[in-house]
């Protein structure tokens, strides 16, 4: 097969596996490097590099999904709080073997569309990477990535885009 004919499988086949469908298996940090690696290829004008990437796993992800539950409770109003998303919270973060903090870092030297569109096209590559090496994966972005500045250390210039859940699949 010539590498045309395995980017279109692979782009074929590329879609969101949700960690439900995650099995226990470890992602090994050899293929975790090279999904992330995979990211700093993607195009950005004036080679601005504006992705920031931050690997949960192990306890961290577990401190993750604590706040980001505690964040989701004191948000919520009384009326609209529904404990099925608060036990969802941790449940996808806790099942994921990696949880990586998607941010934009606006340098100011090209319009802000441009290092959004550069970030999601690290995304894609992330994607693909994922699902060339049978890693299940998707891109969430929920309102509560918001009120995590000081955990992802976000700065002024910053955005979070969201959280990107990976896991084995069988």
């Amino acid at each position: 097969m010539n590498h045309a004919e395995i980017l279109k499988q692979i782009i074929e086949q590329r879609r969101s596996i949700f960690p439900k469908d995650y099995s226990e298996t470890e992602i090994s940090q050899e293929i975790l490097d090279e999904i992330l690696h995979s990211a700093t290829l993607a195009p950005n004008h004036k080679r601005t590099k504006p992705w920031r990437f931050k690997i949960f796993r192990g306890e961290e992800k577990a401190k993750l999904a604590s706040e980001m539950q505690a964040i989701y409770k004191a948000t919520q109003p009384e009326q609209t709080f529904l404990e099925k998303k608060y036990q969802d919270i941790g449940f996808k973060i806790n099942k994921a073997d990696a949880v990586v903090s998607i941010v934009v870092n606006f340098s100011g030297m090209v319009p802000e569309w441009e290092e959004i569109a550069a970030v999601s096209m690290a995304v894609q590559n992330m994607y693909l990477t994922c699902t060339a090496n049978n890693i299940g994966c998707y891109w969430s972005s929920p309102a509560i990535v918001n009120h995590l500045k000081e955990s992802l250390t976000i700065e002024e210039n910053q955005k979070c885009l969201g959280l990107f859940y990976m896991g084995s699949i069988n």
